[in-house]
């Protein structure tokens, strides 16, 4: 297990703020920011997703510059579009990593929570969508990130899933209404995850911290000082999305 903190492997909600990266990279943030409102049908192709329960979603494909290549699905919170992660897709492709975003299967909560467990099965059509394609995308490369509730759902997704074979979560909680993940970060094992959450998000900070306690594997711990939220965190700190990048280039054996 690797702890990344320049301070301290604990959060600490009175630490200073953390520092952005390179100048390159403050330029990206906010130009990422700006791309994040906009559609991004201009820059990925749409798909439809069919899930075994036969529920469909859209989704949008990055494709990687030389391929086949790895490739990584992006999952986003609850309300919010697959939209949301445009700047980490762009960063992904520039990285020659594919990259998949797709909506979650509404836009609030289900009245059956039942149902709502029942939420990750387009993750796993979007990763069987990727391994589906053996001239575009590696199929023994293929990560998943989730962000909020789509974190909870992509470790129910990868749990599953063998041929996920990497995961990222953001802000990820213990229990999202019912959506549990210990039991299922167990039986993802020993495949590596990186879990990152600001220090002002008690619940995703507590959560981290027990689920990089139990991991049974390499679990990469990233804190940031910036007070936000899921893929809010990511557009808000942009050296988040380097360093989500480089742990898919590095876990996905991208040279």
């Amino acid at each position: 297990m690797t702890m990344s903190n320049p301070k301290s492997q604990r959060p600490n909600p009175n630490g200073c703020a953390q520092v952005l990266g390179s100048g390159i990279w403050i330029l990206g943030f906010v130009i990422g920011t700006l791309a994040m409102a906009a559609p991004l049908a201009a820059a990925g192709r749409t798909v439809t997703l069919r899930a075994a329960d036969g529920r469909t979603v859209g989704g949008l494909m990055f494709d990687a510059r030389e391929r086949p290549a790895p490739a990584v699905v992006l999952v986003p919170m609850l309300g919010r579009p697959k939209d949301d992660w445009q700047m980490v897709a762009e960063r992904l492709v520039e990285a020659n990593i594919g990259a998949l975003a797709i909506d979650l299967p509404g836009a609030s909560l289900p009245a059956d929570a039942a149902e709502l467990q029942r939420w990750h099965e387009p993750i796993s059509a979007a990763v069987a969508y990727l391994a589906a394609r053996p001239t575009e995308v590696q199929s023994d490369a293929i990560g998943v990130a989730g962000a909020s509730l789509g974190a909870n759902l992509a470790v129910l997704a990868a749990a599953a899933d063998p041929a996920v074979r990497s995961l990222a979560l953001i802000s990820p909680t213990l229990d999202y209404r019912g959506v549990r993940i210990e039991l299922s970060m167990e039986q993802y094992g020993p495949r590596p995850a990186l879990l990152m959450a600001s220090v002002h998000d008690p619940y995703a900070a507590r959560s981290v911290r027990v689920l990089a306690q139990e991991a049974a594997g390499t679990r990469d711990v990233r804190w940031s000082d910036v007070p936000a939220h899921g893929t809010i965190l990511l557009a808000r700190e942009a050296d988040l999305v380097r360093q989500l990048v480089e742990w898919f280039q590095r876990t996905l054996g991208v040279s």
